[in-house]
């Protein structure tokens, strides 16, 4: 008889460092995966990709947002974010690229967190390389060897396949969410949406096995 152990669920979670939702939709999905069997990957989106302008703070559109959903939702969840004051906002292509540096070396999974706390606790310019490369140091990478790379844009072509991987899965909002390949959840999630489509996807990868006989029997 087959058994019944589950195969690591993976999830995509699709990221901007300039988006505030991206930072609120981490506690719910920690939240919802602490116990379960799961495999997070972080992937870039770039909202604004050079030369496309960046926001500005001190215009309407930024504080009018943050009043009427950011700050609202993160007093719900209890999550300290500002809005930050680093004018215009910055591009990410940068910290996407020290992303890549940070994901080979074994880090990217603490990399993304660390860059939106920097910049919505922290009021960071993560833009400029002296800020990427001090978060970097922080969480162990070499800090010669990071920011060399970075200069000599060892990981731009990385970061491009990764913006094409964002384009075949149709992805136009952060955060954006793609739980076992197939559940796909746009916006910040509840951890009872998340935590239901990795246990929906467990089941499915369960009757999957099911459906097939091994050579010690069905």
């Amino acid at each position: 008889m087959t058994g019944t152990k589950t195969s690591k669920v993976g999830i995509k979670v699709w990221s901007d460092y300039v988006c505030p939702f991206c930072m609120l939709a981490e506690s719910p999905l920690h939240e919802a995966t602490h116990d379960l069997d799961v495999e997070i990957e972080w992937m870039p989106f770039e909202l604004r990709p050079h030369p496309t302008p960046t926001l500005r703070p001190e215009d309407e559109y930024l504080p009018a947002v943050w009043a009427r959903s950011v700050y609202p939702m993160a007093r719900r969840m209890n999550v300290d974010i500002t809005l930050p004051t680093v004018s215009p906002q910055p591009y990410t292509r940068l910290a996407f690229e020290g992303y890549q540096y940070a994901a080979e070396h074994g880090k990217g999974a603490a990399y993304t967190p660390r860059v939106l706390r920097a910049f919505f606790q922290e009021n960071r310019d993560i833009g400029q390389l002296d800020v990427l490369t001090a978060i970097a140091s922080e969480l162990g990478l070499d800090e010669s060897g990071f920011a060399a790379a970075l200069n000599a844009g060892t990981y731009t072509e990385a970061h491009q396949e990764a913006l094409r991987t964002a384009a075949a899965y149709r992805v136009s909002v952060v955060p954006t969410l793609v739980i076992g390949g197939r559940h796909r959840i746009e916006g910040v999630p509840a951890a009872a949406q998340i935590r239901k489509a990795v246990l929906d996807t467990q089941a499915e990868q369960a009757v999957a096995r099911g459906a097939a006989c091994g050579i010690d029997g069905c």
